[in-house]
């Protein structure tokens, strides 16, 4: 392995100690020392990025590896989702259907493992559970496997996300070779305290959506059409978000082509859904998307300043009936980015080259993002995994910014703050304009364009 110059390994040892304290000290309401502890490892990370070469990409990909193995055996402090894992886990090993009912229900059939003591634990007790199999198969194999033990379920979902996360580093590098780009890029994911911490740490399965994502692109590069069709297909399955990005095989793929891709995916969706299959499934997923759009509102950008237009002129909050529209746009501005490449690709008289696929992600997946109602810092490591692939930097930005989030949580409750808010999105709206337009000229990359499919 190649030798590191001393202050590398003082910058590894530092940010084993931040992941320490933020994995077994720091408490999700303990604001200054979470921003310390953050900013530090941010800003050491970007030191790395900057100023490693392509000859210690290896090195330094195991060094990531180290970060999130460190994390191995700690519960997540910064967030308490996986008591609702566990709470779906142990309801499927004991025979219950996930989506029958809310969880208080549960508690008058003596289920083994739902208690009081794990139910007094859940943030969302007054909704049905919105995880796609993926995610369930995962809860119920963790408890199978610690049925009594909540740190063991941990550390098996945990060890399950890392195993994701390697095969992402490892689809990358190769990825980012294919297309002639630069390994080191590959830095840029790995090494992101907030993809470390999110996924590794906090346990959110975006591991898993990217996993298959990137899966996806790979076989489409090597004209495996049906593998990349179920590949995404476990990806919606994983998160429903993917769904977004079904649009953008239009032009890709000749119209019989096409038509075969998503007859793959959809019967990949059914197989993975049927072990669930109950109408119960359909009404609860149908209402706890109607809520994500009409109740839920945190770290939004456009919406909130439709949300003070509201308040302006109407004197209430009127997302009940701005959130299904903003999604509604999201819709139309996703076709309209799809039909629009699908223009320039006939103006070229050229068919539109699956290499660009990542790039077309990262902006299908950009404008849903500033359209949704509700951003948490999660939600945009999928967007890093993708710009990865591009010369864009100001995801790099935001998951810098968007951990500033974590300054409205108190020990029982939550305030947002605002103006931190404005101030992410202000940062990370006015870098994309820069790089859209003052330096557009730079931003190329030269692609060995192969012909669709």
């Amino acid at each position: 392995m190649l030798k590191q110059k001393p202050v590398e390994y003082v910058l590894i040892i530092s940010s084993l100690v931040c992941y320490f304290f933020l994995a077994f000290k720091i408490q999700r309401h303990d604001t200054l020392e979470l921003f310390v502890a953050y900013g530090i490892l941010f800003l050491i990370y970007l030191w790395i990025v900057n100023k490693s070469s392509d000859q210690s990409i290896s090195f330094w990909i195991f060094v990531s590896l180290c970060f999130r193995v460190s994390l191995l055996f700690a519960l997540p402090q910064l967030s308490d989702d996986f008591y609702r894992f566990i709470w779906d886990g142990r309801l499927w090993a004991a025979g219950q259907h996930p989506f029958a009912a809310l969880p208080g229900e549960y508690l008058k059939l003596n289920v083994a493992g739902i208690n009081q003591e794990l139910y007094n634990q859940l943030n969302s007790k007054e909704y049905f559970t919105i995880y796609p199999p993926i995610a369930q198969y995962i809860f119920w194999v963790a408890v199978k496997i610690s049925p009594h033990s909540i740190l063991g379920s941990v550390i098996v979902m945990r060890g399950l996300i890392l195993v994701a996360e390697i095969g992402s580093i490892v689809l990358m590098v190769k990825l980012l070779k294919k297309f002639n780009l630069s390994a080191k890029n590959v830095l840029i994911y790995a090494l992101n305290p907030l993809v470390i911490i999110e996924l590794t740490g906090n346990l959110h399965f975006e591991a898993f959506v990217i996993l298959f994502l990137l899966l996806s692109t790979f076989f489409l590069s090597r004209k495996v059409l049906r593998a990349s069709a179920v590949s995404i297909g476990v990806a919606i399955c994983a998160k429903l978000v993917p769904l977004i990005f079904l649009p953008s095989f239009i032009g890709r793929l000749r119209i019989k082509k096409l038509f075969l891709f998503y007859f793959a995916v959809a019967i990949t969706c059914l197989i993975l859904f049927f072990p669930f299959f109950d109408w119960k499934v359909f009404n609860s997923l149908q209402t706890s998307v109607g809520l994500y759009f009409n109740k839920f509102e945190f770290n939004a950008s456009l919406y909130y300043i439709v949300r003070e237009f509201g308040f302006w002129k109407y004197g209430y909050n009127i997302i009940q009936t701005v959130g299904w529209k903003l999604g509604l746009t999201t819709f139309i501005l996703i076709i309209t980015f799809v039909w629009i490449r699908y223009r320039q690709s006939k103006w070229k008289q050229e068919e539109i080259s699956n290499h660009l696929l990542l790039p077309d992600w990262m902006w299908i997946l950009s404008i849903y993002l500033l359209f949704t109602t509700t951003l948490h810092p999660w939600y945009i490591t999928t967007l890093l995994a993708l710009a990865v692939f591009t010369p864009y930097r100001f995801v790099m930005i935001w998951t810098g910014l968007i951990f500033l989030t974590y300054a409205g949580y108190t020990q029982d409750s939550f305030h947002e703050v605002l103006w931190l808010t404005a101030l992410e999105y202000g940062i990370v709206i006015g870098y994309l304009i820069y790089e859209l337009w003052i330096r557009r000229g730079t931003l190329i990359f030269h692609w060995n364009e192969p012909r669709s499919l």
